[in-house]
């Protein structure tokens, strides 16, 4: 399976990441070839691009594998890269859906954010942990999608809201039953203007400084200690999961 399959359904273009065995997790190679699925949108083959992934969940943000190798500097291009391709989706030429089950997280909750329709399944969990590792990704656009307060809490907390939270808070503008998916897929935006319409209305329904968020990212990524505060934080989630499971339930 490719790390993201795209498939032509009448005028609409469906990505699927293809990393279920890694919660389809965002790494350089797949940020590449979404990369490319948005250069085929500037290429007029399509009117409308859904995003979705493949197994249990959407996608579980950053691919943290690897981290022992990859440099500060590395790591720095692969965030910038990242960053690139969620203001290609917020300012895509087409109208965008991102249909979300299980878990989005981190940058695959930012990449959820970005996009126009924003289908949750009755399971979808959503978290923005960045912060956790002094990363600002993503976040004009989480505070222009559900208010700065909204956001503060969700990006400072890191906890997960559920599809029902995110519905009330504009995180998810839909809960899509799975056994209605495809019928709603058939026809997911209804009437559309032609593409220089579109384009013309984009900038002022899609309102966000682009190169403040990139000088953002930059400024916090360029920070010294990247990879090392990435490990750390990974190595804390883990701890958090196995004090989880060993606590033992109240009688």
């Amino acid at each position: 399976m490719p790390v993201v399959e795209v498939r032509a359904q009448n005028e609409t273009l469906v990505a699927s990441i293809g990393r279920p065995l890694r919660g389809n997790a965002l790494d350089h190679a797949t940020v590449e070839a979404l990369h490319a699925v948005f250069d085929r949108v500037d290429a007029h083959e399509c009117r409308v691009l859904v995003l979705q992934g493949e197994g249990r969940h959407f996608c579980t943000g950053f691919d943290l594998g690897g981290l022992e190798e990859a440099s500060d500097a590395d790591l720095l291009h692969r965030f910038i890269r990242i960053e690139l391709l969620l203001q290609r989706c917020f300012r895509a030429p087409v109208p965008t859906i991102a249909v979300a089950q299980g878990k989005v997280l981190g940058a695959g909750a930012d990449l959820f954010t970005a996009c126009d329709h924003r289908w949750a399944l009755p399971d979808a969990t959503f978290a923005f942990p960045g912060s956790g590792f002094g990363l600002v990704l993503g976040t004009a656009r989480l505070v222009w999608r559900i208010g700065a307060d909204a956001a503060r809490d969700l990006i400072w907390s890191g906890q997960p809201i559920d599809a029902s939270r995110a519905l009330q808070l504009n995180l998810a503008s839909r809960i899509v039953d799975p056994a209605a998916l495809d019928a709603a897929l058939q026809n997911p935006v209804g009437r559309l203007p032609d593409r220089p319409t579109f384009m013309s209305m984009r900038p002022i329904v899609s309102a966000s400084d682009d190169d403040a968020s990139l000088a953002h990212l930059v400024r916090s990524a360029a920070r010294p200690g990247l990879r090392q505060r990435i490990i750390d934080y990974r190595q804390q989630v883990r701890a958090e999961r196995v004090a989880t499971v060993d606590t033992p339930l109240p009688e």
